[in-house]
């Protein structure tokens, strides 16, 4: 299932990013459907590549990427910018799951 999830989050980063070069209405728009998109596409192809190892942290990437991704989706089209305040829990969720994948490894 997490391949799964992981794969869908990568085409969503490919429609995202097209859509930011091709028909965001400003460049601040642009900018955010493109930043999102790039870290939703390395979360993804991280995530498919754990998926068969370390669950957990292949979990986590996905969620933080989505959460960290989303929020300035939404902003790029229209919604409210106080979602710029939640935009860091993805983040933070993307370096706890790459420290987690760290520990799980370093253990090994």
């Amino acid at each position: 299932m997490i391949a799964v999830l992981a794969a869908l989050s990568a085409a969503i980063a490919i429609g995202a990013g097209a859509f930011g070069a091709h028909g965001a209405a400003n460049p601040q728009a642009a900018e955010w459907l493109r930043t999102g998109g790039i870290y939703q596409m390395v979360h993804a192809v991280a995530a498919l590549v754990l998926a068969s190892t370390v669950r957990g942290p292949a979990c986590v990437l996905l969620i933080g990427a989505a959460i960290f991704a989303f929020t300035l989706y939404i902003m790029a089209f229209g919604g409210p910018r106080w979602l710029g305040a939640v935009t860091p829990i993805g983040g933070t969720l993307m370096i706890a799951g790459w420290l987690w994948t760290a520990w799980i490894f370093w253990r090994a």
